[in-house]
């Protein structure tokens, strides 16, 4: 399985939100082992994943851009139904350059925004950075569910932070930022 892991805090220069998001990225190299890919803006904006091959071994490392470079994203987990939704939006005139199940998820995020969820099949966590409209969207599946449940979506102004993960121990990399989390607690599997 793969993580991910990103947020948004203004206060940062691109050098300290590189340095916070490694690590982060570092606390889930666990879950990652085949590779890391990161992307850091101005304004304090990062968002990042380690990876474990499963889909298209060489052409899926994330973060995955749509063409012009403005929708990205960063995912885990797997889209069951990805090879029906290219197939559709290659239809649709959208040009995928990987075989990877990530990739649908950027150009069906330009054709559908944060509905896309109605969409998607399958065990996944995502987040969709929009640089058009400075706007983050992540979702997650239920657990053990084969359907979309759930996300969050919205815009980010001035002095406002958000911050995710797929794994509590990848974060916080910063003691205000999210209160009442223990940064110690472990990230060992749950037996039930």
């Amino acid at each position: 399985m793969c993580g991910i892991a990103g947020f948004i805090h203004p206060p940062f220069a691109e050098s300290e939100a590189r340095v916070r998001l490694g690590q982060m990225l570092d606390r889930i190299a666990h879950r990652g082992p085949d590779g890391e890919g990161m992307h850091v803006a101005p304004g304090g904006v990062a968002m990042g994943m380690r990876r474990l091959s499963i889909v298209d071994l060489e052409g899926g490392g994330q973060p995955i851009w749509n063409e012009d470079g403005t929708i990205g994203v960063v995912f885990n987990g797997e889209i069951y139904n990805h090879l029906e939704l290219r197939r559709a939006l290659e239809a649709r005139g959208h040009r995928l350059h990987t075989r990877s199940d990530t990739e649908v998820l950027v150009h069906l995020y330009e054709d559908l925004g944060p509905e896309l969820l109605a969409r998607l099949r399958g065990m996944f966590a995502f987040a969709i950075l929009d640089l058009r409209c400075r706007a983050i969207s992540a979702a997650r599946a239920a657990r053990r569910c084969r359907s979309s449940s759930g996300g969050a979506s919205g815009r980010w102004k001035s002095g406002a932070a958000w911050c995710g993960a797929s794994a509590i121990c990848s974060g916080p990399c910063w003691p205000s930022m999210w209160t009442g989390c223990s940064p110690s607690r472990s990230c060992k599997r749950r037996t039930r």
